[in-house]
């Protein structure tokens, strides 16, 4: 099945900054919507950032002003620029990619971000 990929997770300190990268598949990527989701420990996933296929931007309201989520269609990429980053901000990161033809969600296995001193 498809698998998306991700990458930049880690340990940053408050007040920092970290970019996450995901790549899908191509037939997947340039019809789909991208999105980031996170969960945290005794939280449900929530949708953080997503981008439409033709650039349209939605931030949760937490990150709005903070985030930042672009995507290069030459690299079949989306980007989440994260700054000023929170402890309130540690959780499991996750891409999604929804297709239309077919319409179906695709994910990563999630990448850990932790913001801690």
């Amino acid at each position: 099945q498809v698998q998306l990929a991700e990458s930049g997770g880690g340990l940053v300190r408050p007040g920092g900054s970290l970019m996450l990268s995901c790549t899908a598949p191509r037939f997947v990527f340039s019809g789909s919507t991208m999105g980031w989701h996170r969960q945290a420990p005794g939280n449900k996933r929530e949708l953080v950032a997503s981008i439409e296929t033709f650039g349209l931007q939605t931030y949760a309201e937490s990150v709005q002003g903070r985030f930042t989520i672009t995507r290069d269609t030459a690299k079949d990429t989306v980007n989440l620029l994260m700054d000023s980053l929170k402890p309130e901000d540690t959780a499991v990161y996750y891409c999604s990619a929804e297709s239309k033809v077919p319409r179906r969600t695709y994910w990563g296995r999630g990448t850990q971000v932790t913001v801690s001193s």
